[in-house]
């Protein structure tokens, strides 16, 4: 019994001894991660700075431009003409909204119906691109002809 308490109390004593080591190794490896934690969110702010320099930079550029062309307009001594065009604003053609819905609905069934999800995602936005596109261009087609018989 003798024998057990004191290899039990060498042993205790061997690793408290051995622990301060491990103690050190790992406070050191902590504060190496909390600097480099702190030089990344530096870095970070950095490119932050720098892009709120170039935002205001291109907000000063707006200003000088606007205020130049209405400078311009105050100095003419010609009236402006009272003529008014409607042009008609080009959206995306059916071509494109069916190429870009079809991508989306076939990316989500190829990757619901293949067991290899990334794989069947791929394929089905291929497919439903093509589909879509075909459908789009059908319709397009379509009015046009209708505009021209009009």
């Amino acid at each position: 019994m003798k024998q057990i308490f004191l290899a039990l109390a060498t042993s205790t004593v061997l690793f408290a001894c051995h622990n301060s080591a491990d103690q050190a190794a790992i406070e050191a490896a902590k504060q190496e991660a909390v600097d480099s934690v702190t030089t990344a969110n530096a870095i970070k702010q950095q490119v932050i700075d720098s892009m709120k320099e170039v935002k205001a930079a291109a907000r000063e550029r707006h200003a000088a431009v606007a205020s130049q062309s209405s400078s311009a307009n105050t100095y003419s001594s010609e009236a402006p003409a009272t003529t008014t065009t409607t042009t008609k604003k080009k959206g995306w053609s059916h071509t494109a909204k069916g190429a870009v819905v079809g991508a989306g609905a076939g990316a989500i069934t190829g990757a619901i119906v293949n067991p290899d999800h990334v794989k069947g995602a791929a394929i089905g936005t291929l497919i439903g691109a093509g589909v879509g596109a075909g459908t789009g261009a059908i319709v397009d087609h379509a009015k046009k002809k209708k505009e021209a018989n009009q």
